[in-house]
């Protein structure tokens, strides 16, 4: 066989071969993808929580009726605020869950109307809410945004907006 033969062989070849791997590049059309689970969030380094540290409302109390806006004060005994991006020892900032749980402590918070965040160390907020009832709790996040291990978490509370 003749070198020009061989060239038309192999050429030959290869388009067979790539028409039975790959009908749709043939065809214009995009080859069905397998569907791939979603890979799980990878948890980030915990901060370990002090012993004895509590986290609390000082306003509102659990069951009050209120009007919106709504202050709110955050207690915190054992530990020292300081806002997100400073890492210093036993200190934290606050953030607010309103209507929502904490769903994964191994990631950091969301940031969104269900999860307010108080980045700049503030101790206190005025929220606007809806009438009705709501739940409210504190989480104090580490300088990452990320609950410390385990959470330090507020009791949830439920005031009634009127």
């Amino acid at each position: 066989m003749g070198a020009g033969a061989l060239r038309t062989l192999v050429g030959r070849t290869a388009v067979v071969l790539l028409a039975l791997l790959a009908p749709s590049a043939c065809s214009g059309e995009e080859a069905p993808q397998a569907e791939q689970a979603p890979a799980p969030p990878v948890a980030v380094p915990r901060t370990p929580a002090p012993e004895g540290v509590r986290l609390y409302f000082i306003t509102p109390k659990d069951g009050e009726a209120v009007t919106s806006p709504l202050t709110v004060r955050f207690g915190l005994a054992g530990m020292g605020v300081a806002p997100a991006g400073v890492e210093r020892p036993k200190t934290g900032h606050h953030h607010l869950l309103i209507d929502t749980e904490l769903e994964n402590p191994d990631q950091p918070l969301p940031a969104d109307a269900q999860h307010v965040h108080f980045g700049g160390g503030q101790t206190e907020t005025t929220v606007e809410l809806a009438p009705g009832p709501h739940t409210l709790q504190l989480v104090l996040g580490d300088h990452n945004h990320v609950p410390f291990d385990p959470p330090i978490l507020s009791e949830r509370i439920t005031v009634t907006i009127r």
